[in-house]
């Protein structure tokens, strides 16, 4: 189990600075300012939404401080630019039943640039 995680450890840290890199971070945190009004790249706090903090790696619905619908705990998403970028595109499609109400970012290229951003903003 420990060699599978530090595989999957691994993994993330080569694979997702490879996509998210297609994007623009600084386009991204322009795009990401429609996010903003209910997500925090800060730990700790919240808004409508929970803190982005520490987004990479982590599972969906795991975040800490945050009441999350039961569709989003059950997804068990592991947030990565790839499953972002899924997320990002449709959300009501990838989750439905999720508290988020948000039509989503149809274009590609802000949902790369978006991810972009988050990549370096969330780290903590």
């Amino acid at each position: 189990m420990l060699v599978r995680a530090a595989a999957l450890a691994a993994t993330l840290l080569i694979a997702t600075p490879a996509l998210a890199q297609s994007g623009d971070a600084v386009k991204g945190k322009g795009v990401f300012a429609r996010c903003a009004i209910c997500h925090s790249v800060e730990a700790g706090p919240k808004k409508i939404g929970p803190s982005l903090s520490g987004l990479f790696g982590r599972t969906s619905g795991t975040a800490p401080g945050f009441t999350y619908s039961t569709a989003m705990k059950n997804a068990k998403i592991r947030w990565d630019a790839k499953s972002l970028d899924a997320f990002l595109a449709k959300p009501a499609a990838k989750v439905p039943g999720n508290k988020m109400v948000f039509a989503g970012l149809a274009n590609p290229a802000d949902r790369a640039n978006v991810i972009a951003y988050l990549a370096g903003a969330t780290k903590k």
